[in-house]
């Protein structure tokens, strides 16, 4: 039997159930924080870290993640796809380089993909953080890499943090919906994606 092809279409389900409302639990997230704040322990020693100066650079018209049309999956459990565990060291690295907290990091991860690389939203969002073609160029990375696609992900974010000052709603709806929206709208914008999209990361990262 393919194992590959049932865990596709059980994430699939979660997807759906997930979109119309019928599941809202995220167990696989609690699994994934602990494995990340164990991860994180275990390289404390190592790691000299601060926040990295801010980018400068003008930010994208559209977010990291497809405007408002990010592919959204609900969190996949760990027991289904065990490779997210991979993805530990990748996420915390970029969390240090550019100061951001590898919760939220791993939290935006969680609702872009379920932490899937093969991920690939209808507007074209590549991986893990959902990066747009134009948008990892921009970063210099490779989407198709996870530890680049993780790396871009976690560069724009600290842009977006920056760029609203460290609000973290206006940041996280920065990257699904682009800053543009969330500056036109001086918020998040009413679109019904972009909120359930800040309410799901929020819900996980706190």
């Amino acid at each position: 039997m393919d194992i590959s092809s049932v865990n596709a279409v059980v994430n699939r389900i979660e997807d759906i159930e997930y979109k119309i409302g019928l599941r809202r639990s995220r167990g696989g997230a609690a699994g994934f924080q602990q494995m990340l704040k164990e991860e994180l322990k275990a390289k404390a020693p190592q790691r000299n870290n601060g926040a990295a100066a801010a980018a400068s650079q003008t930010p994208q018209k559209n977010g990291a993640a497809a405007n408002p049309s990010s592919i959204g999956c609900a969190a996949r459990e760990t027991s289904v796809v065990p490779q997210d565990s991979a993805y530990l060291g990748a996420i915390a690295e970029a969390a240090g380089k550019y100061g951001v907290d590898p919760k939220l990091v791993s939290a935006v991860a969680e609702v872009e993909s379920g932490f899937s690389q093969d991920a690939i939203s209808a507007t074209g969002a590549v991986g893990v953080m959902q990066l747009m073609p134009e948008t990892a160029e921009s970063l210099g990375v490779n989407p198709y890499d996870a530890a680049q696609n993780i790396d871009g992900g976690a560069h724009y974010l600290k842009k977006m943090l920056d760029t609203f000052d460290g609000d973290l709603r206006k940041a996280v709806a920065a990257y699904n919906a682009g800053p543009e929206a969330v500056r036109e709208y001086g918020g998040v914008p009413p679109y019904s994606e972009t909120q359930n999209y800040v309410s799901s990361v929020l819900d996980i990262y706190r």
